[in-house]
């Protein structure tokens, strides 16, 4: 059955190899970028694969909490149910780094934008639906004063604090919600993969694009995934298993989230 599927950073990497395999597969793919031009080239080139299913567009930079906000509302008024959220999006260097609110970017793209995606997509996903939340092996402490715009990290440090971040929200929500909601599942979908972001921050060519982008299908249709909600699967191992320790910590995740929502009603319009 046709599933609907919003997968954020779908013009480039990993993101855009997860849209063509899920378009192929015939479901409606709501496809993210913050580029109007890319995002047009893309439909274009999806829509005339043989089977292909539907595509829809939407622009938003997701370093900007009003165009999150508004991508939110203009999915929820066109779509009344979503069956997956891929929070796949993300940045590592980039310039400037930091916003208008003087937030690290790495923060607000790989860390807010997808907590507030998911929270304000909620109502449209039922609790059969999916959230796959992309992190990465690279996972350190988080810097509640850095996630707040206080302090200045360097890139690896930014990075790696932010997907400790999202895969911390990740569980706690999960855990928070039970059964009320929809799936919640943290995902690292392989080190060291050939994107534009490894290029760019390491010099090298990296593995094949396949390795992620199998792995975000996977754990956004199949049915090994089907209980994985609160659960964090590496990719480098290829199985199920621990993350960084601090995102198993209720009382940091709590603590994480209460910034997160403080920052949430500071950027928004809500």
């Amino acid at each position: 059955m046709s599933q609907t599927i919003l997968l954020t950073g779908a013009t480039d990497g990993i993101g855009l190899q997860a849209a063509e395999k899920l378009v192929k597969l015939g479901h409606h793919v709501l496809l993210h970028g913050r580029n109007p031009e890319r995002l047009a080239a893309l439909q274009a080139r999806l829509s005339a694969l043989a089977g292909a299913g539907r595509t829809t567009v939407y622009r938003a930079d997701l370093s900007c909490i009003v165009e999150v906000e508004a991508m939110a509302e203009a999915v929820s008024r066109a779509h009344p149910r979503l069956d997956v959220l891929i929070n796949n999006a993300g940045v590592f260097a980039v310039n400037p780094r930091t916003t208008a609110a003087g937030l690290d970017v790495r923060f607000v793209v790989n860390t807010l934008a997808p907590y507030i995606l998911t929270r304000r997509l909620r109502p449209v996903m039922g609790a059969s639906a999916r959230v796959v939340n992309l992190s990465s092996a690279a996972q350190s402490p988080v810097n509640l004063d850095a996630l707040a715009g206080h302090v200045r990290l360097s890139d690896m440090a930014a990075y790696s604090q932010s997907k400790l971040a999202i895969t911390a929200w990740t569980t706690e929500l999960a855990r928070r919600q039970g059964s009320d909601g929809p799936l919640l599942v943290s995902v690292n979908p392989g080190s060291m993969l050939g994107s534009k972001m490894v290029r760019d921050a390491f010099g090298v060519a990296g593995r094949s694009l396949s390795i992620g982008a199998d792995i975000i299908v996977k754990a956004a249709l199949d049915d090994s995934f089907a209980s994985a909600s609160g659960l964090y699967f590496d990719n480098d191992a290829g199985r199920f298993g621990p993350p960084h320790p601090h995102a198993l910590d209720s009382s940091r995740s709590a603590a994480l989230l209460d910034v997160l929502d403080g920052l949430w009603d500071g950027l928004s319009q809500r």
